[in-house]
This record gives structure tokens, C-alpha cells and sequence, in this order.
């Protein structure tokens, strides 16, 4: 263990945990200074990404915050917790709270705009959230990736395509676009839980097109995980490395919606996907 990981004899008396990311928050603030080094290195890492942190695996959040994974126990650990699950949760809970239920994100509309909320405010706030997604997977779509992406769907015999909850649109778009286009597609619906069934048939010849953002639809990142291990080409997209679906995927593409009032844009993916399919039927037209 090196010595700037462990904690001083002081810090076994402590207070109790914070029970919300606010709280912890100040904490690790209040702490900063007296934090040694690992520790303070792991501190700045999960708050400058705490999406990362809710969903990340001990082995990857300590690979992208360079430390150790027992570093993150042991952080967990000086702050109160009984350990690093139960620091996660506090992670996790601060998602649910920013993406509340849509009648408190109504509620939190009418309140900052004083208890009535005005029509021209609407699309200007979700105009701005779409110009600000749109600018932003500009910047974080990598060429090669788009590229690699498009190669694998058109290859495929098949492209199965997976998303529920909130990206179902982009997903059930990416089946209209793909049938017109003349690309052989089949969209998972899940109807009556028939999600496994449906991709059952999909061979290594074939590929799955996966959409998932925070805080990811369980069924989206399990199936594309079933279908990876059967050795079926997974193309994802996503807004982390530390969604689920990364594990799974051969090539994945970040996007990162922005929000109004906690209503996440659907811009961005939409634009994602239009280029992906339209790409994958100039791919096969030029084979």
C-alpha cells in the first residue's frame, strides 16, 4: 500500500456519512486540503464525473482516475461509508434527483418561470437544448468512429435495433430509415417481454444498433450483452464510457444530450442516427 493512500489516525473518528451528493460534496471540499494524495486524486475525479462514478465498475473508475481499485475502498471508507457500493448509491441517487419524474420537472418548470410557464419560453429553452446537443456530439463524434460504426452495419446481413424507454423514437426512426433505404432491419420491442426471443436469431453475420443513456434501460444494456457474448458485432450509442453498453460494444459513439428543465434533447441522437443509416446504404452501395 503506498503511504499517501492510507489515512491518517484522525480519521477514524468521524462523523456519518452524508446521505446526499450535496453533503458529500461539502465534504470532500471541506477535506481537500488534508486528503493525501491518491485520495484527494480520487476526490477531484468524482466530482468533476459523477455520472461516471454512479455507473462504473471498481476496476474502471480506477483505471480512468489512475489509482488503485482498493483506493476507492478505502476512500469510500475515510468518509464514513460501509464501503464503495454504498458510496455509489449516493452517486446514483444524485441522477434520480436531476432527472426527476415529469410532473416534477413540470413542477420545476412552473416554479422558474413563477408558477406559469410561457410558450415562447418553451422553445426557446428547447431550442437552445437542441443547438447545444447538436454542438456538442459535433465535437465529441470522432471520424474513425462514425467510419468504423457505419462499416460494421454494413456488413451485417441483418442490423437488430435496440433502445427503449426515452430513446425508443430514435431507435423505431433508425427502423423506418433503414426499411426505406432498402437495409435489411429488424426493431426490438420488447413486447411482452419478448426482447430475448426477438434477438434470439441474430448469428456473428448480423449486428445490434444499441442506444442507452443515464440512467440506462436494464433490457437495452442485458441484451446487447447477451448478443456480444454470442459473438454478434454490437454498435452502441451512448453518452459515457462507463454506460453498460460500452462493455459490450465493438465501436461506440459518445452523445451527450443537453436539458431543459431536466427534458432531455433527443436532437443530437436523431442526427447520430440519420447519419448512420443513410451511411450504412451509401457503405453497401459502394460493396
Amino acid at each position: 500500500m503506498r503511504a499517501e493512500d492510507s489515512m491518517g489516525s484522525g480519521d477514524a473518528v468521524m462523523a456519518a456519512a452524508p446521505e446526499d451528493y450535496d453533503g458529500l460534496r461539502a465534504l470532500l471540499l471541506s477535506r481537500r486540503e488534508a486528503m493525501p494524495k491518491r485520495l484527494k486524486q480520487l476526490a477531484a475525479f468524482a466530482l468533476e464525473h459523477p455520472e461516471d462514478v454512479a455507473f462504473g465498475t471498481v476496476a474502471g473508475i480506477a483505471e480512468h482516475a489512475g489509482v488503485q481499485p482498493s483506493t476507492l475502498v478505502r476512500f469510500a471508507k475515510s468518509l464514513g461509508y460501509d464501503g464503495f457500493s454504498h458510496l455509489q448509491q449516493i452517486f446514483r441517487d444524485r441522477l434520480r434527483e436531476r432527472f426527476p419524474d415529469y410532473r416534477e420537472r413540470l413542477k420545476g418548470l412552473r416554479e422558474a418561470e413563477g408558477h406559469h410557464v410561457h410558450a415562447a419560453s418553451l422553445l426557446d429553452g428547447f431550442t437552445n437544448a437542441a443547438a447545444v446537443s447538436l454542438e456538442r456530439m459535433r465535437e465529441s463524434v470522432r471520424p474513425e468512429e462514425l467510419s468504423r460504426a457505419i462499416e460494421t452495419l454494413a456488413k451485417a446481413d441483418t442490423i437488430y435495433l435496440l433502445g427503449a424507454r426515452r430513446v425508443f423514437p430514435v431507435i423505431a426512426y433508425c427502423a423506418y430509415a433503414f426499411g426505406k433505404l432498402g437495409v435489411r432491419a429488424i426493431l426490438i420491442d420488447h413486447v411482452g417481454q419478448l426482447g430475448p426471443e426477438q434477438l434470439a436469431t441474430a448469428t456473428k453475420r448480423d449486428a445490434v444498433l444499441a442506444i442507452s443513456f443515464t440512467p440506462y434501460a436494464p433490457v437495452t444494456a442485458d441484451l446487447a450483452a447477451a448478443a456480444a457474448q454470442r459473438g454478434v458485432p454490437v454498435v452502441a450509442i451512448t453518452d459515457s464510457a462507463f454506460s453498460p453498453l460500452v462493455a459490450s460494444a465493438d465501436v461506440w459513439i459518445e452523445v451527450a444530450e443537453a436539458d431543459f428543465g431536466a427534458f432531455r434533447s433527443l436532437s443530437a441522437s436523431f442526427a447520430l442516427a440519420m447519419a448512420l443509416a443513410v451511411g450504412t446504404a451509401e457503405k453497401r452501395a459502394e460493396g
